[in-house]
């Protein structure tokens, strides 16, 4: 990969990863502000936002930054399989984009139904879903931060695939 190329593919990847983490950050406040609000327009407000912020940014930015970082770890020299820290940053990316997809597809798209059902001016009731959003939020904001850790400090060394070269087209 050219160094032109190389650059603008890693601001791309530090892009989409900052976007993922901060639309993760927004959608915990939205989260708590449904969980703990007692005003219906809020709690309404809140979870339809979480529904819009997760199919239309969440997603997109946690695919896009997964596509980046492999592009570059596959077209530079720190690889795919070289070092552990590039390693767990890839398989906690993936696990946490899987999670992602099947959390928005399932809870966040049913709490935002059933608020949606709910007649305008009574108090919204989405039950444990409210709970769950908060800590799935929490817990992948959390997810994303160790990644970031990872990406800076770059610890543990090399793998025993140093010496394996991938193809680049």
């Amino acid at each position: 990969m050219t160094p032109p190329l190389r650059k603008l593919s890693l601001t791309a990847h530090v892009t989409f990863s900052v976007g993922w983490l901060c639309a993760v950050a927004g959608f915990l406040v939205l989260s708590i502000a449904g969980l703990t609000s007692q005003n219906a327009e809020v709690v309404r407000g809140a979870y339809l936002a979480m529904d819009l912020i997760g199919l239309y940014i969440i997603v997109p930015m946690s695919l896009a930054a997964l596509a980046t970082g492999l592009v570059l770890s596959l077209g530079t020299d720190w690889g795919l399989l070289r070092h552990y820290w590039v390693v767990v940053k890839f398989v906690l990316t993936i696990l946490a984009t899987i999670l992602l997809l099947l959390h928005q597809f399932t809870a966040v798209a049913r709490a935002a139904r059933r608020v949606s059902e709910t007649a305008p001016g009574t108090l919204p009731e989405v039950g444990h879903l409210g709970t769950q959003l908060v800590s799935d939020a929490g817990l992948g904001l959390l997810v994303l931060l160790m990644i970031t850790t990872l990406s800076v400090f770059k610890p543990w060394g090399r793998t025993a695939m140093v010496d394996v070269k991938v193809p680049v087209w």
